[in-house]
Formats: structure tokens, C-alpha cells, sequence
């Protein structure tokens, strides 16, 4: 994740996911949308991986009474989140680091959207065991990743770069973040991802989004 840390990288974060992750605004709206079916009007949420602040943007500008805590490793991602929310920065506290920098809780929902494709099997594990006891019973947890099946990694990574370049992605751009994520990325594949979901102690495991080389899941505490 030392990408997070480049000025020019953060400077480009904004514009680039609605490139490259199809359907990427209306699966933000989704998983707030799978938020607000079992969290309280006045819920505290927590978003796991919010450098950036693109979805907690979209979920503050949704849920005026909700509030949140955003965690993320890169203090310069927390920077440009600082910004991305604007006003709604008061109902916002952001911890630098991961998953063990949260407060112990409980939310009443939690998120974790283009971040666990970053860490390998094990400490996804773990990490996926940190939300949930973080969570009040029953509390839905909202995840979105890279997840491909298995031997089938070239292909669905060539179907991402094709799709970014049709989006203005610039080819040799586009390319070069294939390989490198092919290269360095631990993806899993989804039945994986389900079952990782299931030993972390969550229930009620169910697919709402695909898009290309993308997955997405709520579960349940």
C-alpha cells in the first residue's frame, strides 16, 4: 500500500475508481443501502479502509444522522478524506492505521470497500474477526474487493484493463496496473472470500455486487 503514500497516487485517487471498478457509484449507494436495512437512524458506522473518503461521503450525504469512524494507514489517503467529506467532518473521526486503531465499538455497521484485496489470507482472517467483534449482534458488514476464480486471474484482469481503458484510462496505464496488480495483489477467489467471511464468525453471507474482476458481499455479526 506504499502507492497511498505518493502525492501523485493519492492526487489521482479520486477520479480513478470510477474508472476502473464498474458500477462503482451505484455500489457505494448499494452498501449504504444494505447499512440502513438493520442500522438505527442515529448509527455509528464503521469504515475500514477510508483513505480516500469516497464512500463516506456517499454515505454521510444519505444519512445525516449518522456518524462514523474511518480508519486507514495512510495518513495522506486521511488527508484527501479531510477534504472529500467536507462538512460533514464533524460527524467523522478517522484513525490512522488498521483494524486494531479502531475503537472497540459496537457499531451498528461496518464497510470495508478496495481494501482487503491488499492483505494476504491469514491477516484478512484476522482482520475480518476484529470487525466483527466490533459489531453490535446481527450488525450487517458491507466488503468489496478484487475476486477472481481460480485460474482464471489473466483473464478477468485483462476484462479490468479493457474496461479502464474504454473509461479513458490510458492504455500503457491501465496495462502496467494489470500486471502489477496480478503481480502483488493476494486475490482470493470468491468461494474463498465466502467462506473467510463465514470463519471470521459472520452469518447470512450473500453476493450483491459483481462487476468484472470485483465482488461484493454483506454478512451479518
Amino acid at each position: 500500500m506504499n502507492a497511498f503514500s505518493d502525492p501523485q497516487a493519492v492526487a489521482r485517487y479520486a477520479e480513478n475508481p470510477p474508472r476502473m471498478v464498474p458500477g462503482f457509484a451505484d455500489m457505494q449507494r448499494m452498501a449504504m443501502l444494505l447499512l440502513t436495512e438493520r442500522a438505527p437512524p442515529n448509527a455509528q458506522v464503521l469504515v475500514l479502509g477510508a483513505g480516500g473518503g469516497l464512500e463516506l461521503k456517499v454515505f454521510a450525504d444519505a444519512q445525516p444522522e449518522w456518524s462514523f469512524v474511518g480508519v486507514d494507514p495512510a495518513a495522506a489517503m486521511l488527508d484527501l478524506a479531510r477534504i472529500t467529506v467536507g462538512d460533514h467532518g464533524s460527524r467523522i473521526h478517522f484513525h490512522e492505521g488498521y483494524i486494531d486503531s479502531a475503537p472497540n465499538g459496537p457499531f451498528d455497521g461496518a464497510t470495508c470497500i478496495l481494501t482487503l484485496h491488499f492483505i494476504d489470507r491469514q491477516e484478512r482472517l484476522r482482520t475480518l474477526e476484529d470487525v466483527r467483534r466490533r459489531l453490535k449482534p446481527g450488525a450487517p458488514f458491507v466488503t468489496a474487493h478484487y475476486s477472481i476464480p481460480d485460474g482464471e486471474l489473466d483473464l478477468w484482469l485483462s476484462r479490468y484493463a479493457a474496461f479502464s481503458i474504454s473509461s479513458g484510462i490510458d492504455p500503457v496505464q491501465a496495462n502496467a496496473a494489470r500486471i502489477g496488480i496480478a503481480e502483488r495483489l493476494p486475490i482470493l477467489s470468491p468461494q474463498d472470500d465466502e467462506q473467510l467471511l463465514r470463519e471470521a464468525g459472520f452469518s447470512g453471507v450473500s453476493l450483491f455486487y459483481a462487476g468484472f474482476a470485483f465482488r461484493g458481499w454483506v454478512a451479518y455479526a
